[in-house]
């Protein structure tokens, strides 16, 4: 009958599993650290060590006092639920230092007790995944921004021609009139063709509208949106003034386009009905934004309609010409180079928007 194991053994036993144990967390590449039941860090690989900041000191001590070098605020939560529920976690988390993680929480279970001793905890390195991901995203949103400025933008053209052919027929024989209407026709033909020519170079360009900045005149701009509305501003009667304390600015040339097109084509579209419109548009700097003001003296809105107005598809009155989507596009494109857009309205006084873009 052979000989039960004496204590001896049993100590031999227990110290080889530690070695084995150490010898795994002193080789591995992967950032992991050992909690034990009580809440008290073991071990972490040298890999944990140089990621967190942790020191030989930090062995012993409860996980709460080295939380903040993991910088993971619900680390301490998620050890308890899985000793606990004795079922592993995993999580894509991001730190305070804004890194990508999926991190693993395995329960260190005792199997001739039956019972979790602890928790390991591995943390991978996903950032580049995410940022990928978030990259394509960003890329799939930018589709979609730039066919609808493409709409807005061939619209202008196509509609100021609409408005010149119109004139044309009613010149009676005019020449001076029908010398001014082939020239502004001609110009609009232009225009036209410069969208179409975007359009063709994005084709060829999955980065779209979200292409490099370069020099853009904020006076050309303007004039450039006023020659595309010019029906709409002569058959309001519109006065459009501009205050340029900031002449030019670096961004995307399409995307300036369409931002101050839309600003100024809805300071029209939605004018008061006793009054022509008044725009205002203003660039300045504060602090570090270059601002741009369009301010009218419209019908404005009500204070629930200014959380929405920013949303696809969303019209104010149902009896305005539109299709919801400018402001849509006027926001994406501002944030997509960083910058913020926010607007400030009161009912039958008129509303203002501000664009702040990142210098």
């Amino acid at each position: 009958m052979g000989k039960a194991p004496g204590n001896a053994d049993k100590i031999g036993k227990l110290i080889e599993l530690n070695e084995e144990l150490e010898n795994y967390f002193n080789n591995t590449i992967i950032p992991q650290l050992f909690v034990d039941a009580d809440m008290k860090l073991r071990k972490f690989t040298p890999a944990a060590m140089t990621h967190f900041k942790l020191s030989e000191g930090d062995l012993g001590k409860h996980i709460d006092d080295v939380s903040n070098n993991i910088r993971f605020p619900t680390i301490i939560e998620n050890i308890h639920e899985v000793i606990e529920s004795n079922v592993s976690l995993e999580k894509e988390i991001q730190t305070t230092d804004r890194v990508w993680y999926q991190m693993n929480i395995l329960p260190y279970i005792i199997r001739r007790e039956n019972r979790t001793n602890g928790v390991i905890i591995t943390f991978i390195d996903i950032n580049d995944r995410i940022q990928t991901l978030k990259s394509y995203e960003k890329l799939n949103r930018n589709h979609e921004v730039v066919i609808h400025a493409l709409y807005h933008d061939i619209k202008g053209p196509i509609s100021n021609m609409e408005g010149l052919v119109s004139i044309l027929g009613e010149a009676n024989g005019d020449g001076a009139v029908i010398k001014e209407v082939e020239e502004m026709l001609t110009l609009a033909v232009s225009k036209l063709k410069e969208t179409v020519d975007d359009l063709v170079d994005i084709g060829g360009n999955d980065r779209g509208f979200d292409q490099e900045p370069e020099r853009v005149n904020f006076g050309n701009v303007i004039e450039d949106a006023k020659l595309s509305l010019k029906d709409k501003i002569t058959e309001t009667k519109a006065n459009i003034t501009s205050e340029l304390n900031v002449t030019e600015i670096s961004f995307s040339r399409r995307n300036i386009r369409s931002i101050i097109y839309n600003l100024i084509s809805n300071a029209i579209k939605y004018k008061s009905s006793d009054r022509s419109p008044e725009i205002q548009i203003k660039t300045e700097e504060v602090g570090e934004s270059i601002l741009l003001t369009v301010k009218d003296n419209g019908m404005g809105m009500e204070d629930d309609k200014r959380s929405v107005i920013f949303d696809r598809f969303t019209r104010l009155r149902d009896d305005i010409e539109g299709s919801g989507i400018g402001l849509f596009i006027v926001k994406n494109m501002v944030e997509g180079m960083g910058g913020e857009i926010q607007v400030e309205s009161t009912e039958g006084e008129g509303t203002t928007f501000k664009v702040y873009f990142r210098k």
